[in-house]
């Protein structure tokens, strides 16, 4: 099976509880899982994995957390062409518009949306939390 990044960023617990489901998904497909904050992942690590989930909820005028995230996120970019990604987060306000964007984004460097994002308003739901895990069944 394949190896797993899931990178996240979480300012209330919300989208760290998607990782840990994210993460229990790909186990639990056979895949060996690594997960990491903001400040733990770089391009370089990027290159080293099959798959990568990336998490980050919605800040400010919906957008990608912009101190640890989306810096981070932007010196992955050249290492994504051709990499099966997958995408979560949570919002507490909007209607997704920071996921579009991303997913635009992603597919612009050339990364593989391996599935449909996850999304979830505040923490997440039973159907959210089932929707990570096959996110990272997806990924394995």
């Amino acid at each position: 099976m394949g190896k797993v990044a899931v990178v996240y960023w979480s300012g209330t617990g919300n989208t760290e509880a998607m990782a840990n489901k994210v993460a229990e998904g790909a186990r639990g497909a056979g895949a060996e899982v690594d997960v990491f904050t903001p400040s733990e992942f770089d391009g370089g690590k990027a290159a080293t994995y099959d798959a990568i989930a990336f998490g980050c909820p919605a800040m400010g005028s919906e957008q990608l957390e912009e101190d640890e995230f989306e810096p981070m996120f932007a010196g992955c970019r050249s290492a994504l062409k051709g990499k099966k990604i997958a995408l979560f987060g949570s919002y507490g306000w909007g209607d997704g518009e920071w996921m579009r964007s991303w997913e635009a984004d992603c597919k612009n460097c050339g990364a593989v949306l391996a599935c449909e994002s996850v999304i979830c308003t505040d923490a997440p739901d039973d159907d959210a939390q089932a929707g990570c895990e096959a996110l990272g069944r997806a990924l394995a």
